[in-house]
């Protein structure tokens, strides 16, 4: 996949080498089932009609610049949306980067940019799309712009498996909550944080159970917590169970937040190592503890409820 990162102002325009495109736009924070539809349907006809398929997204997020205060704990890395948009289909992803200047650009001046750069003959976006100087382009600009540049806009209404709304918000919300489960239903795949294992204070070690310290580069955690996840190591054997803690270490009287992992009947060493932590089943809480001892006895206790949730949902 072809990646773009011009503002509207130096990307290239259009000749017959690339253009025209079908085209989706939106943040896609998460890339979550729908924004998979949505992908997979641009990328289709795409397909079906020999051309080429294109996703316009942003960077950073747009409240980052508009609204710090409210600005949400991203879900994904830009290297994680772009990865699942090449994964969906696409041909090129542009990246435009999003600045106070750009956030003031009218509906029109954008979709001129758009036009400009990927003569699209068709537009696939989320039916609450909204876009432009104070978000007043809607779908409805969408398609009076299309009418009139002989684009065909198309809109996908992003629902969850219970019909409830489906979004980056909703997901945050479930994490918030420790609901991996739900959130994974509306993901379309498990939440996954990635990073690289680097060296931590060795009390697992010293309570018997070895831990990997992941320096996770998401915004979003899920609840503070013991989860059973789903361990990737790419150099170390591919994928097994992960015990992870989520917290700050009561027990210890810890003030750092850190993201832990046991990883049953695993030696070797590794740090520096990438780690991907799929987070599939929250076991419990995070906890206080009288005494290291109570601590250890729950330890064991959480590994074996581990194994026994792995052993029946990972067999």
């Amino acid at each position: 996949m072809e990646v773009w990162r011009h503002t509207l102002e130096t990307a290239p325009a259009a000749g017959p080498a690339s253009a025209p495109f079908i085209v989706t736009l939106g943040n896609f924070d998460g890339v979550h089932a729908g924004h998979r539809e949505l992908l997979r349907l641009a990328a289709g006809r795409a397909r079906a009609a020999g051309l080429r398929a294109a996703v316009v997204t942003f960077d950073p997020h747009p409240t980052v610049v508009v609204a710090p205060q409210r600005k949400p704990k991203l879900l994904m890395t830009l290297e994680q949306r772009l990865e699942a948009f090449g994964a969906e289909g696409m041909d090129l992803a542009w990246v435009i980067p999003f600045s106070r200047a750009f956030s003031e650009l009218s509906p029109a001046a954008f979709l001129e940019g758009v036009r400009r750069a990927l003569s699209p003959v068709e537009l696939h976006v989320g039916r609450a799309f909204a876009f432009g100087r104070d978000r007043t382009g809607t779908v409805e600009t969408l398609e009076a712009w299309g009418a009139a540049h002989g684009c065909a806009v198309h809109t996908l209404a992003l629902r969850a498996p219970d019909g409830g709304r489906l979004s980056s918000t909703r997901i945050r919300e479930a994490l918030d909550h420790g609901e991996v489960a739900a959130a994974a239903e509306l993901l379309g795949h498990p939440y996954t944080l990635t990073g690289v294992v680097v060296e931590g204070d060795r009390r697992g070690r010293h309570l018997g159970f070895p831990t990997a310290n992941l320096a996770w580069e998401q915004e979003q955690l899920p609840a503070y917590g013991v989860y059973v996840t789903e361990a990737f190591l790419p150099h170390h054997g591919g994928v097994r169970l992960g015990l992870t803690n989520v917290g700050e270490k009561p027990t210890f009287e810890g003030r750092r937040l850190t993201v832990e992992t046991h990883l049953p009947d695993f030696e070797g060493d590794l740090y520096g190592a990438r780690l991907h932590l799929r987070f599939l089943h929250r076991i419990r809480g995070e906890v206080r503890f009288a005494s290291v001892d109570e601590l250890r006895v729950q330890i064991a206790r959480d590994v074996a409820e581990g194994k026994a949730w792995w052993a029946a949902h990972r067999g």
